[in-house]
């Protein structure tokens, strides 16, 4: 017994360790006085180099099952899990000034953040209906949570009830089609869904209505476009430091979750569910990258450009096959080191009583800081998809796997919807660079996130120069996760 309670345990160690880590910061964060709080900031650091250094200590070569196959241990689930640390990490970094000024830096900040990561975790491993929708679950309730934390603010009170009752709703889409699959296939495991389906008398007709509101509930939690509503109001009214962290380390989650479901669970569905990714796919392109156009405030303007991002990433999951899942997770990578960076940018140039959340606010960035401006001009080419940074070769690799899966029509509307996102991302180059400064006041920059942006920045150009190293763990991860069982 105790062999088998050490055999389930190991591969789901780095997940106890966070548990048992947040249970300890709880408990101490209340003998902190509120001037300590770098004693809990320090501590949860610890916490995720700890959760990065148990992951890589228990990795094994091949696919682990644990709990009666609720819970899988593969080499995608291990390299996506160290890539949300590290990006938990750095948001914690970029925000720590911008919420001690506004007393947001509590415990109840840091809590949350090490329980959306174990949600996270739980989602990136998950390889049953149940573990997946509980590991959505505890991330979704804890942002909630992290959205509403400025009480005494209005605009964040109304975003995170937005965000709880559409959550809610997607919750709902979600189970009711995983319960359609289950009445079909008479299983939660993925696995032996694929097999029923596969190789079983199924109902078809109970499968794919099953599929269609299951992929309804997957469009939701990735923002694209029918299901995207919440994203630009999220995104707007919460802090900065929250649409941060939604912004970059769930869609790694989400990008897991989205894969275990469609790819190990519905691939013999694959001919319903690409067509429906299809339609998901151009529509959140289309819209994310024109209404983009028309805003003035850059965390709206960066929602909307999410859901193009989300659009981009639907395109290799649909052009299957290793390239396609491959460039995918690549593209999902990428999008979160450029979005830290986007978002950890305006909280640099924002000050006590100021947001620098509109995109006047980098009118003459370049006077003010010329080192600022350039980390800014390489965040945002990224993003547009100019070469030589990262941000081009992530689309240049998706487009290659839709053009490889004989989808020729929808490579040319991918680019030319980027073509059309190229000019809100170049607006905001030409703001700081040729425009007069409309605020002359010093820009305060602690050195870790100065050193932080710098590094985050550059790696955005580094990586473009020579992306072949991360674009081959996430091609070998994928298909020793994903395709071989």
């Amino acid at each position: 017994m105790n062999m088998d309670l050490m055999t389930n345990l190991m591969p789901a160690s780095a997940e106890v360790f966070l548990l048992v880590m947040v249970s300890a910061i709880l408990i101490a964060d209340l003998l902190i006085k509120q001037s300590g709080r770098m004693v809990t900031y320090m501590l949860v650091q610890i916490t995720l180099l700890g959760c990065s250094l148990v992951t890589v200590g228990t990795h094994e070569n091949g696919v682990v099952y644990a709990f009666h196959n609720m819970f899988v241990d593969d080499l995608m689930s291990d390299v996506l899990k160290l890539l949300t640390f590290l990006a938990v990490s750095m948001m914690l970094v970029y925000s720590r000034q911008y919420l001690t000024v506004r007393g947001l830096f509590t415990g109840e900040f840091m809590v949350l953040t090490l329980f959306a990561t174990l949600g996270m975790m739980v989602m990136i491993s998950a390889n049953h209906f149940v573990s997946l929708y509980l590991g959505l679950e505890v991330l979704s309730l804890s942002l909630y949570a992290m959205v509403a934390l400025q009480r005494d603010s209005a605009v964040a009170t109304e975003a995170a009830m937005k965000y709880f009752i559409l959550g809610a709703l997607a919750s709902g889409l979600l189970l009711y089609g995983m319960s359609m699959l289950y009445g079909a296939t008479g299983s939660l495991e993925l696995g032996v869904v694929a097999n029923a389906i596969q190789y079983g008398v199924v109902d078809k007709n109970l499968l794919v209505f099953g599929l269609v509101f299951v992929v309804s509930g997957l469009a939701f939690k990735l923002g694209v476009v029918p299901f995207h509503m919440w994203v630009p109001d999220v995104y707007h009214g919460a802090p900065t430091a929250m649409t941060m962290f939604i912004g970059s380390a769930p869609k790694l989650a989400a990008f897991a979750f989205t894969a275990r479901i469609l790819v190990e669970g519905l691939q013999p569905l694959v001919q319903h569910w690409s067509g429906m990714l299809i339609i998901l796919s151009v529509a959140s392109m289309a819209i994310g990258n024109i209404t983009a156009i028309a805003q003035t405030n850059l965390k709206r303007m960066l929602a909307y450009s999410t859901i193009a991002h989300m659009g981009f990433l639907l395109l290799g999951l649909l052009s299957g096959g290793v390239e396609g899942y491959g460039s995918s997770m690549f593209y999902a990578v990428i999008y979160v080191l450029m979005s830290l960076g986007a978002f950890g940018m305006i909280m640099l140039l924002s000050r006590e009583g100021f947001e620098a959340d509109t995109i006047n606010d980098f009118k003459g960035l370049n006077q003010r800081s010329p080192w600022l401006a350039f980390m800014m001009l390489l965040l945002m080419f990224s993003m547009a998809g100019v070469p030589p940074t990262v941000g081009f070769y992530a689309k240049f690799s998706v487009l290659n796997a839709v053009v490889q899966a004989g989808h020729l029509w929808l490579a040319v509307v991918a680019v030319l919807f980027s073509l059309i996102g190229a000019f809100y991302y170049l607006r905001i180059v030409k703001l700081m660079y040729f425009d007069a400064p409309e605020s002359h006041a010093p820009i305060a920059v602690g050195q870790d996130t100065a050193l932080l942006i710098s590094v985050n920045s550059l790696g955005v150009l580094l990586l473009g120069l020579l992306p072949g190293a991360l674009m081959s763990v996430c091609a070998v991860s994928v298909q020793q996760s994903l395709l071989l069982h």
